[in-house]
């Protein structure tokens, strides 16, 4: 074992328990002699999952981290190909100098190459872009029969749309390529909107989609009455004169120890909301960092430890564009009935570019993405009913920011479920996928579909 249970907890914290952890040597030894057991093993990357897709309680997860090297680079097309651990922030950092970004970021630049792969990460500009999965070219994947698979869309096709997307079950993630995109600078020409009401919002999306290369919205969850639904719709294009050179720093503020109970309380989040609000509010068009724009959170170290001890949950749901003027009122009114503050509360319309992988969270419509404290039993309550509210609706939720939706749930968000899980290798299995997929009647351990 590679290290201690605290070092391989999950993002959110809520979720019980953490998972011991084995090298990669140690695992590919196992797996190239065949004798990893069923649901023995799940690569990890960086653990910045909110939940428990990166954890295995029955088993062991392999710390993918010190695999890191960049493989190849072509500055001319932006074509990279590196080792599963590298982190985003690495990517950036060696592709910036020749004019090359990803195309796709998520929330945090700590992540790894493979699991922004396994996961299937989005970020501000879906509209144009698609999810992280529509770059990936080619990835080397190894499974439990001792082989190491070169998966692409001419070669084990059915293995390389069942690995995006996959969380991790088909097998380890050895490496990948992808394709960068070409930008005349790191800097965001920014525009900042206010807008004062979800109504107001919803008017104003598809024109900021169509008109900027990344779009979010930032709404004050904790208003109501004639203020509910307002924020600010913050939309960029990379400056056409800007840093080249990506930031290597460390975060310059940090959460130093674990507050006994959470600090963002009501009040607070009240205090928050109104004074972001009219700060940033004011700053209508700005130049901004790279760093600022996609990454706000990455400046505090350990940002998590904010929500106390019991951790934090995130919902994220995604609806369809026709029914979402109805039903995202109807998810942040259901938060304020229940007394519950999200610190995080983002707005984004996604594309109709859809994602290769054979199960994607991101698809034509609007997300919303709320974190809460962990409450226990009422906020695991309100969660139950904003995934009835995100079904209903003919919406999904997001496997891999959960720490707790049923499987019923997940079944509803994912109707083809049962064809990763033919294709996921015995070897492999996560606490997300035991209490989802094994209570809908997974294999449980049984021969996996060939690879082709």
């Amino acid at each position: 074992m590679s290290a201690g249970l605290a070092d391989y907890q999950s993002f959110g914290r809520a979720n019980p328990g953490a998972s011991q952890a084995i090298d990669i040597d140690e695992a590919e030894k196992l797996l190239a002699g065949g004798t990893a057991r069923a649901g023995s093993l799940l690569a990890y990357g960086n653990g910045r999952s909110y939940g428990d897709s990166c954890q295995n309680s029955a088993g062991a997860v392999v710390d993918m981290r010190p695999r890191k090297r960049v493989l190849y680079f072509n500055a001319e097309t932006g074509l990279i190909e590196a080792e599963a651990g590298v982190l985003l922030a690495d990517i950036i950092a060696y592709a910036a100098p020749h004019g090359f970004f990803p195309a796709v970021v998520p929330g945090t630049q700590f992540v790894t190459l493979a699991g922004a792969i396994a996961n299937d990460v989005h970020g501000k500009n879906h509209h144009r872009r698609g999810s992280f999965g529509c770059h990936v070219e080619r990835l080397t994947l190894l499974r439990s029969d001792g082989r190491t698979y070169a998966c692409s869309a001419a070669e084990n096709a059915r293995l390389f749309w069942a690995t995006i997307g996959g969380m991790g079950l088909t097998g380890i993630i050895l490496s990948a390529a992808i394709r960068l995109m070409r930008v005349p600078s790191l800097d965001i020409a920014e525009t900042v909107k206010p807008f004062g009401s979800l109504g107001e919002y919803f008017d104003l999306a598809e024109a900021a989609d169509r008109d900027n290369e990344y779009a979010v919205a930032w709404i004050d969850q904790m208003a109501g009455g004639k203020h509910a639904g307002r924020g600010l719709l913050l939309s960029g294009n990379h400056a056409t004169y800007g840093a080249r050179t990506a930031e290597r720093g460390t975060a310059k503020l940090s959460v130093p120890f674990q507050p006994p109970l959470t600090l963002l309380n009501r009040p607070f989040l009240k205090l928050f909301n109104a004074a972001y609000g009219w700060r940033r509010g004011r700053l209508r068009e700005s130049q901004a960092s790279y760093h600022k724009f996609f990454f706000p959170l990455d400046g505090v170290a350990d940002w998590n430890r904010l929500y106390g001890p019991s951790g934090l949950y995130q919902h994220q749901s995604v609806v369809p564009e026709g029914v979402a003027r109805e039903t995202i009122p109807a998810l942040l009114a259901a938060a304020r009935r229940a007394g519950q503050g999200s610190f995080l509360t983002v707005l984004k319309r996604f594309g109709s570019q859809r994602s290769p992988a054979l199960l994607s969270f991101a698809r034509p419509g609007y997300t919303l993405t709320l974190d809460f404290p962990n409450h226990g039993r009422r906020t695991l309550e309100l969660l139950a009913e904003l995934d009835r509210i995100t079904v209903g609706a003919g919406g999904a939720v997001n496997p891999y920011k959960d720490a707790r939706m049923s499987a019923e749930t997940f079944a509803a968000s994912f109707p083809d479920w049962q064809r990763l899980e033919a294709m996921r290798d015995p070897a492999f299995m996560s606490d997300f996928w035991a209490r989802t997929a094994g209570r809908l009647g997974g294999r449980n351990g049984e021969t996996a579909q060939a690879a082709e």
